[in-house]
This record gives C-alpha cells, sequence and structure tokens, in this order.
C-alpha cells in the first residue's frame, strides 16, 4: 500500500524576495522603471492606501511559491504603504494590484511575454501597459469582466485607475498627471527645480527691489506731504498777518475817520464862533 502523500505545511513554505534576475537590461529600460515608479510613487505620496512598487515579487497563491511575477511597475490600491519583501495577496486583504507596467528590453522573449499576459489576466489586474523604448511601441489592456481587452488607441489614452495620460513623441513614452505635470528622470525634476529655484530667486529679488522703490516712493510722498504741510503752514500764518494787517488798517481807517470827524467838529465850533463874534460886533479878525 502506498503511503500518503504529505503536502508542505503552508506556514513552512519560503517566498524568496528575489527571483536571481536583474531590475533591467539596460539603461534605457531601467531609466523607464524609475521614471513611471518615482512618477507614481510622487502623484500617490498623499494618498495613504495605494502602494506602488517596482520589480517585487507578487505572489497570488497562498501555498504556492512557483506561482509569482516580478512586474516593472505596479500599483495597488486599498493597501498601505510601506516597506515589503514581496507582496503576498493573502496579507494584503486579497487584493490584486490594479495596474501593471512592463517595460520591454531587446532579450524579451515571446513566450515570456505571453506568459506574464496570461499571469497578469488570471489573477486580478485590471490595466496592463507595456512599453518598448527600443522599437517606440506602447501597448495597453484593459480588463472587461475576466478577459483583457486591448486599449485601441493609446496614444491621449487616460488611465481610468491612475489619472495619468500616455502620448508616444516618437519613440519616447510621455505620462502626464492629471495637473499635466510631465514624468521626468530626476536630472530632468533637478534641472527643473534648478530653474526654478532661479526663477523664484529673481522674483524675490524683483520683489525686494519693488519693496524697496515702494518705500523710497513712500518716504517721498511723506517728504512732499511735509512739505505741503509746512507751505499750507506758512500760507496759514500769511493770512494770519494779512489779517492782522487788514484789522490793523481798519483801526488806522477808523482812527482817522474819527480824527476827521473831530476836526469837522471843530471847524463847526469855530464857525459858530465867529458868527456870534460878529453878532456881538465884534470882529475876529481884528
Amino acid at each position: 500500500m502506498n503511503a500518503p502523500l504529505l503536502l508542505p505545511d503552508r506556514d513552512t513554505i519560503t517566498y524568496p524576495e528575489s527571483d536571481g534576475l536583474p531590475i533591467a537590461d539596460n539603461t534605457l529600460q531601467l531609466q523607464y522603471i524609475f521614471v513611471i515608479l518615482g512618477g507614481l510613487d510622487a502623484l500617490f505620496a498623499d494618498h495613504p492606501t495605494v502602494f506602488v512598487a517596482g520589480n517585487l515579487l507578487w505572489y497570488p497563491v497562498q501555498g504556492n511559491n512557483t506561482i509569482r511575477q516580478a512586474p516593472d511597475v505596479f500599483a495597488a490600491f486599498g493597501r498601505p504603504k510601506g516597506h515589503r519583501g514581496s507582496y503576498r495577496q493573502w496579507e494584503e486583504g486579497d487584493i490584486a494590484p490594479q495596474v501593471v507596467f512592463e517595460i520591454l528590453s531587446p532579450g524579451n522573449r515571446r513566450g515570456e511575454l505571453a506568459e506574464k499576459f496570461a499571469f497578469y489576466q488570471r489573477y486580478g489586474v485590471e490595466e496592463y501597459y507595456v512599453y518598448d523604448p527600443d522599437r517606440g511601441i506602447l501597448l495597453g489592456w484593459q480588463r472587461q469582466e475576466d478577459q483583457f481587452v486591448e486599449i485601441v488607441f493609446m496614444f491621449g489614452w487616460v488611465s481610468p485607475r491612475l489619472g495619468i495620460r500616455f502620448e508616444l513623441v516618437g519613440k519616447e513614452l510621455e505620462l502626464y498627471r492629471p495637473d499635466e505635470r510631465k514624468f521626468a528622470t530626476y536630472a530632468e525634476l533637478d534641472k527643473s527645480w534648478q530653474k526654478e529655484h532661479a526663477e523664484r530667486k529673481q522674483m524675490a529679488r524683483e520683489a525686494a527691489l519693488e519693496k524697496q522703490r515702494a518705500e523710497e516712493q513712500a518716504r517721498r510722498a511723506d517728504l512732499e506731504s511735509e512739505r505741503a504741510e509746512e507751505q499750507a503752514r506758512r500760507a496759514e500764518e500769511q493770512a494770519r498777518r494779512a489779517e492782522e494787517q487788514a484789522r490793523r488798517a481798519d483801526l488806522e481807517s477808523q482812527r482817522a475817520e474819527e480824527q476827521t470827524r473831530r476836526a469837522d467838529l471843530e471847524s463847526q465850533r469855530a464857525e459858530k464862533l465867529l458868527v456870534r463874534l460878529r453878532a456881538l460886533g465884534i470882529d475876529p479878525d481884528a
């Protein structure tokens, strides 16, 4: 009688964290992997339940460490950020990565590509994108029920899950965030940062100059205001003096009129006296 077949305990199975293969076969492939990985990481930096990874072994079936793939880049929505040695789906709420990217190299074989396609289709990937940078070929598939359906027009395509837009300029793949910022290499980002930094410094210098101009204009305005106040004060003083002079002139005029009135009275009295003297037979001229 044959001995019963003993299956290994699931808890004792080892799930390797590396498949022994390089991340990329050449620098061009590696560059695109890093650009997509870094771009998605930045895009979802403020989303605590979007996990983005690159070249991480994904085990979809507990108890079988031979069923696995290491996508160049994938995004798993509904999973927390954090470091992992591998993506064991049964430890991730049984959530499969929804979006997968593969960047091809000249060494990729048709059989390998077909195997990956079948794996991602079988184990629940919603969006699958393949880019061949050497030939400038961009392909994409979207899940409909249990099957991948090819996306016919990839140029200008916007990922339903990621919200990013795909463009192919010549042979070069360009990805754009919903805010129209382009995914870029570190060197491009650094150059852009340096440009923005220089522009900010220039803006700061211009703002400082504008502030100085405004302060100078305010100082001049204060001086003009002080001068105007001084002129107004002098005008008021001159008006006061003019009023005083006019008042004095009025007093002098009143005095002169009073003197004239008195002189007239004296003249009238003298006339009356002469009349009386003559009436008395006295010659005032004798």
